[in-house]
């Protein structure tokens, strides 16, 4: 396993990182088995684990603290902040109330003294960013973060938390952690080159796309809609809706490169994004011992220049295919009244 320096913190971390999404009820909520999967990424060079306080409502975490006993020391630790954690008011967002409070819970469920880095799950517009990285800021000087980033940031909200560090005197975010894969290739426009502009490192999720650059997903084949992640998004799979056929298409085309290749297309979907020069890790996500042993199979490919060329064919450079499941959209494009004057303003006469 490789290791590449994750931004400007100093911090070496392994080019695949462990992501635990599917540890706990909404994936593999067999404890040991998850732990045995965490030991196994280990034990084959992986020392950087991804995680995050909602991921199965805290379950995650635990596990992710029951398998790093003894082990901590050697281990890059990353978990989120962000999403709501229960009912009620002021149980989620980038609140310096919330935050100080979610760091506590987190440390409890990881057992552990520290965090090495501490991610804002998604954007929040009901707090300035100046709250959000004061918070972090005074976790640094406190030891209990050595490091925070970002999750799923526009590129220009990147940039002006920079500009607010800068003239407040605050820590910046140091990470950014999109959705990046062969059929969500938006984040290379602008995110990944403003994390290269300003030395942020970025560990990028779903590189399988959700699935869909998985092989289990085919053209011209029968689609399970009630199990997997089809069930959670079906008219995300569903082969009979025009708005996938490209997708489709793609993965038939990726299928052939990748036997041209001889790999297999899991493989070829995670090497294709560790090849871009801003990114520091990928995030895989195993629910099993055997989805584990098949994605770090694949770790020492590297893809040459001739099928990159390829790939950029298939989906050309900047182009998604689709919206990746769970990223973030902002409010202007969600409410509609943000995009909409008045009717009594609305004509030019």
């Amino acid at each position: 396993m490789r290791y590449r320096v994750l931004g400007r913190t100093g911090i070496e971390v392994s080019v695949h990182c462990l992501g635990t999404m599917m540890f706990g009820a909404v994936g593999n909520p067999d404890h040991d088995d998850c732990v045995r999967v965490v030991h196994a990424a280990l034990d084959r060079g992986v020392n950087f684990v991804d995680t995050a306080d909602m991921y199965s409502a805290g379950e995650s975490e635990v596990i992710v603290g029951k398998a790093l006993k003894g082990r901590r020391d050697d281990v890059v630790l990353a978990t989120k902040v962000h999403f709501p954690m229960g009912e009620g008011p002021n149980r989620g967002g980038n609140s310096r109330r919330w935050i100080l409070r979610a760091v506590e819970e987190s440390l409890r469920r990881l057992d552990t003294d520290w965090i090495d880095l501490y991610q804002v799950h998604r954007p929040d517009h009901t707090t300035d960013v100046e709250e959000t990285l004061g918070a972090l800021t005074d976790l640094v000087r406190a030891g209990k973060i050595r490091a925070f980033g970002c999750s799923t940031f526009p590129a220009e909200e990147i940039v002006e938390s920079h500009h607010v560090a800068e003239r407040r005197a605050l820590g910046r975010f140091r990470t950014e952690q999109p959705p990046y894969s062969i059929l969500a290739r938006g984040v290379e426009t602008s995110v990944l080159p403003v994390c290269q502009r300003y030395g942020m490192g970025a560990l990028v999720w779903s590189p399988l796309a959700s699935g869909f650059l998985s092989g289990r997903y085919r053209q011209g084949r029968t689609v399970d809609l009630t199990a997997g992640r089809p069930a959670l998004t079906p008219a995300r799979f569903d082969p009979a809706l025009p708005g996938n056929a490209a997708k489709y298409a793609a993965v038939e085309e990726l299928v052939a490169l990748a036997g041209e290749v001889g790999c297999t297309l899991p493989e070829l979907a995670v090497a294709f994004t560790v090849a871009h020069p801003a990114v520091t890790s990928a995030i895989i996500g195993p629910r099993t011992m055997a989805q584990l042993d098949g994605l770090l199979g694949g770790a020492s490919l590297a893809l040459d220049d001739a099928v990159l060329d390829r790939i950029d064919e298939i989906v050309p450079p900047g182009v998604n295919l689709y919206q990746p499941d769970g990223a973030w959209a902002p409010p202007v494009l969600t409410d509609p009244a943000r995009r909409r004057r008045s009717l009594a303003d609305r004509a030019a006469a």
